[in-house]
């Protein structure tokens, strides 16, 4: 191989010269090698162990602004939901190219786009920060699988730590005071909203034939995202959810007093047309909360209010999982595990109603305050000896080790 390192402007080059198996003649390459000559000669080295071995394939040339849009077009708009690819042509658009749509795609290094999360770190959230690196990470995914680089400077790029947000849950008192303070028109929907965990845009594309009223469940397959129909969330995001004989029986005066004729929708306008989310918030849910004199909360949180009281009822939490839509049951627990009992006396009952113990034990807890008790009395310096259980004979010292 024949190269060297040149400077064109700022940035630096390897130029070297190859064989052109079609013409089987030198041919000259300007291989972009970043902003410092220190990154250059290493990138020269590289290079030269590449073209000396063979295994030198030219890298397409384009700035992080032009891959921006043939990603856009080849990848998201073909792979991804309508409102999933309007939010990354968003992050791309007001933050990325600012950042380093200038900069050839080959120029970007991990501790740039680390810098780009410091900065950002430094104006917004970590959990937004966090939404922002999920395209950055498939951009220079697929850079790498169509030869834009040779290696993807995003895999090690460090992401923030996201706390989890604090829920706010509201007692049943709270929620009874709530709904009686509710608009008459809204109370149905907020009612729903408490007593399924739906999230508020399933709640606002919900349409009348979703509701399978011979089985008293509400079929998930939509949601309204800024104006629009869209898909759910995710896939496990379609589901039945059952409804209450309290909701199916509201639902169903809400159905032959509150209907629009001509509109699919359940809860709709004076137009037949879905409400309008943040209107429903700042106009109906913050108002009636401060007039029933209930702590402010998200109405998110009516979703985890909704968690709150299934758990506190003992349902199973696989099947809250399902009813919640959530892909994973490691989700439900992540996001609800501190909700769970620590003690559950009753539930640990359960096992002896299973070999039919319980008639024999009496109050097991007065049986082992009492021997306490005795070994105290006694002055006993000896480590309580381990108790056994008898069947039928109820708790006894063990008479020999373990």
């Amino acid at each position: 191989m024949i190269g060297s390192i040149q400077k064109k402007g700022k940035s630096y080059y390897v130029v070297f010269r190859v064989n052109d198996p079609k013409t089987n003649k030198k041919k000259q390459r300007w291989i972009p090698a970043g902003k410092k000559k220190k990154e250059a000669e290493e990138k020269f080295v590289e290079l030269t162990g590449d073209v000396n071995r063979g295994t030198h394939k030219k890298l397409k040339v384009a700035t992080f602004a032009e891959f921006s849009e043939i990603w856009l077009k080849k990848y998201a708009k073909i792979k991804t939901k309508p409102s999933t690819l309007r939010s990354y042509r968003d992050i791309i658009k007001n933050h990325l190219i600012p950042f380093m749509g200038n900069y050839l795609l080959i120029e970007i290094d991990t501790a740039m786009l680390q810098d780009y999360v410091a900065l950002r770190l430094e104006k917004v959230k970590p959990k937004t920060v966090v939404n922002e690196l999920v395209p950055i990470k498939k951009m220079f995914k697929h850079g790498v699988k169509w030869r834009y680089l040779k290696i993807n400077p995003a895999q090690d790029v460090e992401r923030p730590r996201v706390e989890q947000e604090e829920m706010e849950i509201l007692t049943p008192g709270e929620i009874k005071q709530f709904l009686e303070h509710v608009t008459l028109k809204y109370r149905t929907f907020f009612l729903t909203a408490i007593l399924t965990g739906l999230r508020r845009g399933e709640l606002l594309g919900l349409q009348g034939d979703d509701i399978d009223w011979n089985h008293n469940q509400i079929h998930v397959r939509r949601s309204l995202w800024k104006g629009q129909i869209v898909s759910p969330k995710t896939k496990a995001s379609v589901r039945r959810v059952d409804m209450t004989p309290t909701l199916a029986l509201e639902l169903r005066k809400h159905k032959f007093s509150c209907s629009i004729e001509g509109s699919g929708f359940v809860f709709c306008n004076a137009e037949g047309k879905p409400l309008d989310p943040d209107s429903l918030v700042k106009r109906q849910f913050l108002p009636a909360l401060e007039r029933a004199g209930v702590k402010r909360v998200r109405f998110h949180d009516l979703r985890h209010t909704n968690v709150a009281l299934r758990l506190e009822q003992g349902q199973n939490i696989k099947y809250i999982q399902n009813q919640l839509g959530h892909a994973s049951i490691q989700t439900t627990i992540d996001r609800y595990g501190h909700l769970l009992k620590e003690v559950n006396t009753e539930q640990a009952m359960k096992l002896d109603n299973a070999l039919n113990f319980t008639e024999h034990l009496g109050n097991s807890s007065d049986s082992v305050r009492r021997l306490l008790e005795d070994c105290n009395k006694k002055g006993s310096r000896n480590i309580l000896k381990p108790l056994v259980l008898v069947a039928g004979t109820g708790f006894e010292p063990a008479t020999s080790g373990l």
